[in-house]
């Protein structure tokens, strides 16, 4: 049985909590949405909780005030799953979500309503619910053109994960002859020579390192619409939706992933779309959570063996 009820989560204040007993997930009420917990019942939370604060737009707070009024605040990252609209920009991406975020109970779960980015004049709704019996959440993320007049862009789902763990990405293997068969996106402060990533030839791991002194990301034209992270012994796995050749931001990145000290994200994206006046895209992923899975090593055939017991073809 699915039971939802609203409760006071660490620092965060009023959040709704929705269990089955084998897993939950905890959303925020009064900012946000942030999906700031995830994991097994009883468990630790796969996902970031940033309840000191440590991540936050606050040098740019003039910018904000100009922009947004001054009674928005800033941006805050909280840690958890949140929703943004690619590609990014400062400060568009950065809507200040700090009012309280409407909701509604449905069949298994809720629904996250955050009231409208006025200066963006988008309109986010979040939806994730869970099944009986079940370790696998199903998260629909829709995003509204408010305005009056079509705009492009992609619905960007950012998942803020906990420190200390390792993530898998898988790498496309299609055979393409002498034709390429992958692309890499590289940001300007990525490193390809940096400790923390490995490049192998079926897989690509990152580690998350409190002590690195520096960021990294890249994004890749997934063909397998996964990826997975390991951390307090239990392993996420994020699914998404991945079109061969599609019309992706950043060079037809469906899939990103940044890392600093203090998180790690895995950033599904949805194709570009010129969205008209009233029109909505949606992009949907679905999470599972498997407990004690050992984290594997970088050799590829312990991946592997893993990717065979855990991850759906």
């Amino acid at each position: 049985m699915v039971n939802i009820k609203e409760i006071a989560f660490g620092s965060f204040g009023r959040c709704v909590e929705v269990s089955n007993g084998i897993i939950d997930f905890v959303a925020t009420l009064d900012f946000g949405p942030r999906i700031i917990r995830f994991g097994a019942v009883g468990g630790a939370n796969m996902m970031l909780e940033d309840s000191e604060d440590t991540v936050n737009q606050n040098g740019n707070k003039d910018l904000f005030a100009e922009k947004y009024g001054e009674d928005k605040g800033v941006w805050h990252i909280y840690g958890g799953h949140r929703l943004w609209t690619s590609p990014e920009a400062m400060p568009r991406s950065y809507y200040p979500e700090n009012e309280p975020v409407d909701y509604e109970v449905i069949e298994n779960g809720v629904r996250l309503m955050p009231k409208e980015q006025v200066w963006t004049q988008n309109k986010m709704q979040i939806e994730i619910t869970m099944q009986d019996n079940s370790n696998i959440v199903d998260v629909k993320h829709t995003i509204t053109n408010t305005g009056a007049w079509p705009v492009e862009f992609a619905v960007w789902a950012l998942t803020v994960l906990s420190q200390g763990g390792k993530e898998v990405v898988p790498m496309p293997q299609r055979a393409t002859g002498l034709l390429r068969n992958r692309n890499l996106t590289l940001w300007d402060y990525t490193k390809m020579n940096d400790k923390r990533v490995y490049w192998g030839d079926k897989y690509i791991t990152l580690r998350q390192d409190t002590s690195a002194d520096c960021a990294f990301k890249f994004g890749i034209d997934s063909e397998h619409g996964w990826a997975a992270y390991f951390n307090h012994g239990d392993m996420m796995v994020k699914y998404f939706e991945a079109k061969p050749n599609g019309n992706y931001p950043d060079g037809g990145m469906c899939f990103e992933t940044f890392t600093d000290p203090t998180f790690i994200e895995m950033e599904s994206l949805s194709e570009l779309k010129k969205v008209e006046p009233g029109d909505s895209i949606v992009h949907s992923e679905q999470w599972q959570l498997f407990k004690d899975v050992a984290e594997p090593s970088n050799d590829e055939a312990e991946i592997q063996a893993v990717v065979d017991k855990y991850i759906k073809k």
